[in-house]
């Protein structure tokens, strides 16, 4: 995350309710959004595990 409250950590460690948050607020514009969206989507439906291969690298 390139700013705020998770500055530096990778979008796949970032806790669910903080996605939640986005989701209601906005996802901001762009790549970063569209990647945010993605992660809120892939834990939202329980899929972490294809993740995982990505904090491995």
């Amino acid at each position: 995350m390139p700013y705020g409250k998770y500055k530096g950590r990778t979008l796949c460690d970032l806790p669910v309710y903080y996605l939640e948050w986005l989701n209601r607020k906005g996802f901001p514009a762009g790549k970063l959004g569209m990647l945010l969206q993605t992660i809120y989507e892939i834990k939202l439906n329980g899929l972490d595990y294809i993740l995982e291969p990505l904090k491995k690298k």
